[in-house]
């Protein structure tokens, strides 16, 4: 593919036939104040739901959300609640007005924010298990020193070689777009690559904002223990189509997406297909749905015969409702 977008260019008559995937970022795309403006406008909506996330997890998400530091919300044990409560708040916001979607996915972590919206898992079960999720992580990042870069201007053919020669383990973790990879592993190997990678002619090389080696092989530790949390949550079967970020196909039951959760720890990202899935599927218009606009961009650079929107502040979402509610 190699598609950039139209933007805001459709008219209200193309929107109106237009078919709508919701896409979910992951970790990452915290920011300081992010659910400052839902709650504040948006109190019966946002507010309800970081009501309910501070009652499940004990935590003061609201406020964590609002007025937590950049450091706070690096956490991995507070980002990853944190970036499904905001993301499902604007969600809501959405919902409220009368958008419905025509299909989700989300990347990473934004998984799970796809299957609450998708009807698959309820937003307590949705908090309680990002909030394990992140805990185990942290755990890992704990005991091995990890490390994500992300990296543009090299094919990922090529960078999956030259993590292929590293001593130590830093492998290909998300295939983001056709110009942008990231690598995933121990803080050693990962700076290694990352060296090889400045030599290889790389365009940019960009530490990421994450407290652990996610999507990696460092990560196969966890699954059996995350599993069983798996199975204490309720899985329905999805009330619309899930795209899967692990296999870009979509997801057939809920027993399926209780494994692809399970799977994902260690399996990398294969956004540029699932864009392309959905590409193939029928979808038009792409709306990024989070405290971000990482995956919208990432839409910009794969499609030009879409229209791409995100929703990272009050002015975006009123430019979402007025298209698609």
């Amino acid at each position: 593919m190699s598609r950039s977008s139209r933007g805001y260019q459709q008219d209200s008559e193309d929107n109106m036939n237009a078919s709508v995937i919701a896409m979910f970022p992951g970790q990452g795309s915290q920011r300081e104040g992010m659910a400052a403006h839902l709650i504040r406008e948006h109190p019966g909506t946002a507010g309800v739901v970081f009501e309910r996330a501070d009652e499940v997890l004990g935590l003061p998400l609201a406020k964590l959300c609002t007025e937590g530091d950049a450091e706070q919300l690096r956490a991995t044990e507070i980002a990853q609640p944190a970036i499904l409560a905001t993301s499902v708040a604007i969600f809501e916001v959405l919902r409220a007005e009368g958008f419905s979607p025509d299909m989700v996915t989300g990347h990473s972590l934004g998984e799970f924010t796809a299957l609450v919206a998708a009807g698959v898992l309820d937003l307590a079960d949705a908090l309680t298990l990002v909030r394990r999720r992140g805990e185990l992580m942290a755990e890992i990042a704990a005991a091995i020193p990890g490390a994500m870069t992300a990296v543009s201007g090299v094919p990922a053919a090529r960078i999956e070689e030259i993590c292929a020669g590293v001593a130590g383990v830093v492998e290909l973790a998300n295939y983001n777009a056709p110009d942008q990879s990231v690598i995933s592993g121990t803080a050693e190997a990962v700076d290694a690559a990352v060296e090889l990678l400045r030599e290889e002619g790389a365009g940019s090389l960009v530490a990421l904002r994450v407290g652990a080696p996610f999507h990696c092989s460092l990560m196969a530790a966890l699954e059996e223990r995350f599993a069983a949390d798996l199975h204490r949550a309720e899985f329905r079967d999805p009330a619309i189509d899930v795209l899967s970020s692990v296999t870009a196909h979509k997801i057939s039951s809920g027993d399926d997406a209780r494994d692809l959760l399970r799977r994902q720890l260690t399996a990398p990202v294969r956004w540029i297909e699932v864009i392309g899935t959905a590409a193939d599927l029928g979808c038009t218009d792409y709306l990024e749905i989070g405290p971000g606009r990482v995956l919208s961009g990432l839409a910009n650079r794969m499609l030009d015969t879409a229209t791409v929107r995100s929703t990272q502040d009050a002015r975006r979402i009123a430019a979402a409702i007025a298209a698609y509610a």
